[in-house]
């Protein structure tokens, strides 16, 4: 069993919703990743981490990795990014597109290099 559910259930009620979203939309993304905590997060995992994601006061951070961020910079130009992240407001929907394209960018990299 997945420890991510218990990871949301945690997590305060305002940031609960953004959380499962992301949590579902990296399943459908993901679909033979192994789910698991990682650096106190939820991670995805195949064969490499493919992304990670977590709960901050002020924003949903989104962590997959540097090379996708590199890659769609010009997609994340709207959202405050970092080496190896991206924050989403929590009262703003997910780009789910983006974020779908970024895991499967992410996924193809690491299968690449195997």
């Amino acid at each position: 069993m997945s420890p991510i559910p218990g990871y949301i259930a945690q997590a305060p009620a305002a940031q609960q919703a953004q959380l499962t979203a992301m949590y579902h939309l990296l399943q459908a993304a993901l679909p033979d990743a192994t789910e698991k905590m990682s650096y106190g997060m939820p991670a995805f995992y195949q064969d490499k981490p493919v992304a990670y994601f977590g709960a901050t006061k002020h924003h949903l951070g989104f962590y997959p990795t540097s090379s996708p961020i590199v890659q769609f910079r010009t997609d994340l130009a709207a959202y405050p990014t970092s080496k190896g992240a991206v924050q989403f407001a929590y009262d703003q929907p997910l780009p789910e597109d983006l974020i779908t394209a970024m895991v499967q960018f992410r996924l193809k990299e690491i299968q690449n290099n195997q």
